[in-house]
């Protein structure tokens, strides 16, 4: 019978003080454009920059490009503010990369980027050294570059996807395993 009575007044208990739904599914964080934290550090961005324009004359180039400046700041926070990006405590923009829908912007267009771009270093690489082994002196070639040779095949690395799936369905993307060196032990 206690026992009953203490898992009730848990349960109780835990929805009095359970956090805020919209926080605890975010993290804590809040919309930029709520934030008071990224606000303040909007004002604090320009108020030292107006401090550093306050000492040269109006129409001075370094005033103009502090004042261009200033419009960048304001450009860029506006576009923060704006967008759904979330801020945390420090008033900066985090990314939210688990995984939901609503946030894929912040990860999944960067992501891919940067798989298809190292991707494409990869495999220009990889089509380099395959090509060079073929010629009179193959170490010479690795160690100083040619570079007509490079970047004609860095021009049509662009499609390593399509030519990564053509080598691995013809079986010559990877080596036969009798062509894979062991060493003796």
């Amino acid at each position: 019978m206690k026992r009953f009575n203490l898992t009730n007044l848990f349960f109780i208990f835990s929805l009095i003080f359970l956090p805020n739904k919209a926080l605890a599914d975010i993290g804590g964080l809040t919309k930029c454009s709520d934030s008071p934290a990224f606000n303040k550090r909007l004002k604090a961005s320009v108020k030292k920059l107006e401090q550093r324009l306050s000492k040269y004359e109006t129409d001075s180039p370094p005033a103009l490009a502090l004042q261009q400046q200033i419009e960048r700041t304001q450009a860029r926070f506006d576009k923060y503010s704006r967008s759904q990006l979330l801020c945390g405590t420090d008033g900066l923009p985090h990314l939210i990369a688990d995984g939901r829908w609503s946030h894929a912007a912040e990860f999944i267009l960067p992501g891919f980027g940067f798989i298809y771009i190292s991707g494409w270093i990869g495999w220009v690489g990889r089509k380099y050294l395959r090509v060079v082994s073929t010629t009179k002196n193959p170490s010479e070639n690795e160690i100083i570059i040619n570079v007509p040779l490079a970047l004609k095949i860095m021009t049509t690395g662009y499609m390593w996807p399509i030519s990564a799936w053509q080598e691995l369905v013809s079986n010559k993307l990877v080596a036969a395993d009798n062509e894979i060196t062991v060493s003796p032990r």
